[in-house]
């Protein structure tokens, strides 16, 4: 048994405060990630700031159109949301397409975004891991690979991030609302994620004072389809091999517009598909420029020898998934 100081927080500031006084202390709400590695012993915090009573769970419209998801948001009450389905199908697919129902009824929307990575080396505390513990050594390097990245890796770590939702928020250009010791400030949801370069032990940009209170996600643009399409090894509660989270907008059912195109279970964070949809936009729909944009996107893909396989499953994932988004937007909305 490993004590541990524990606090309800009463508000905002007062979560802030208990973290910067207890340095190594975290904070929860639903508990579905952090509780499991206290019990693994991946994690050890000295002191507990307990958020999920705060009033950070309503989902809501901003006047600019936006969606503001409150932080503590259940995934189940986000995925349900009459709003979230309506204006972003894709994300509501995410969502349901992670876990299982009784997590999606207790993980909340910030944990959500921070869970760590599942990598079985980083999970198991009798193996070498960079991520972990620093300068260890990798154990995955040389081990079993089949779940790990193919794109933005480094020889440090080769880890995946396991949420579906961020996949969907970052093809979405969401932000997150983040309030630390010199208050409230919003990041690009794709800014928050770090590649792992050298140091694969920070996951994100956030300081140990800072916890997320909500994600903005902008308005859909007109005419759009959207989409979150993943690939795994069973039907359920498990993990992506490969996932895609595609928006796409045509003209008249011609030219591709506009494409905000984002990959799971690839990388080492959400991987926005950049060189993709360049080459997409205005161009006409077809096989071949499907694959041109695949193509430019796994450009520089390094996979391991337990999964290559990724290339090409990502490849077909892809070019079915805009398939799809393409003859959708043709039709009256």
């Amino acid at each position: 048994m490993r004590p541990f100081a524990y606090e309800r927080a009463t508000d905002v500031a007062g979560a802030v405060a208990f973290l910067a006084d207890h340095p190594g202390a975290r904070a929860i709400a639903g508990g579905t990630n952090l509780v499991d590695h206290m019990k693994l012993g991946v994690a050890d915090p000295p002191a507990l700031v307990d958020i999920s009573h705060l009033d950070l769970d309503r989902i809501s419209e901003n006047p600019d159109g936006s969606l503001r998801l409150g932080a503590t948001a259940r995934n189940a009450d986000t995925a349900a949301h009459p709003l979230v389905r309506r204006r972003h199908p894709m994300l509501a697919r995410a969502l349901l397409s992670g876990a299982s129902p009784q997590l999606r009824n207790l993980a909340t929307n910030g944990g959500n975004l921070l869970q760590r990575t599942r990598c079985v080396y980083f999970q198991d505390v009798t193996t070498p891991c960079n991520k972990r513990e620093p300068g260890t050594g990798c154990s995955a390097l040389g081990g079993h690979t089949r779940q790990h990245a193919i794109l933005g890796a480094s020889d440090d770590c080769v880890a995946t991030h396991p949420s579906d939702m961020a996949v969907a928020l970052a093809a979405l250009d969401a932000r997150v609302v983040v309030h630390g010791t010199d208050g409230e400030r919003r990041l690009d949801l794709r800014a928050l994620y770090r590649l792992p370069g050298a140091h694969p032990d920070r996951d994100t940009v956030l300081e140990p004072t800072d916890v997320i209170v909500a994600i903005e996600v902008p308005a859909p643009r007109p005419g759009s389809a959207s989409t979150y399409r993943k690939v795994r090894d069973r039907a359920s509660y498990a993990f992506a091999l490969v996932s895609v989270a595609a928006e796409v907008s045509t003209d008249d059912g011609e030219a591709i517009r506009d494409a905000r195109i984002a990959f799971g279970g690839v990388a080492h964070t959400p991987w926005r598909a950049e060189r993709a949809e360049a080459v997409l936009r205005g161009n006409r729909p077809s096989a071949e420029l499907f694959a041109a944009a695949a193509d430019a996107e796994l450009a520089d893909a390094r996979p391991l020898d337990g999964n290559a396989f990724k290339i090409p499953l990502l490849r077909r994932t892809l070019a079915s998934v805009l398939r799809d988004l393409c003859q959708t937007t043709e039709q009256p909305r």
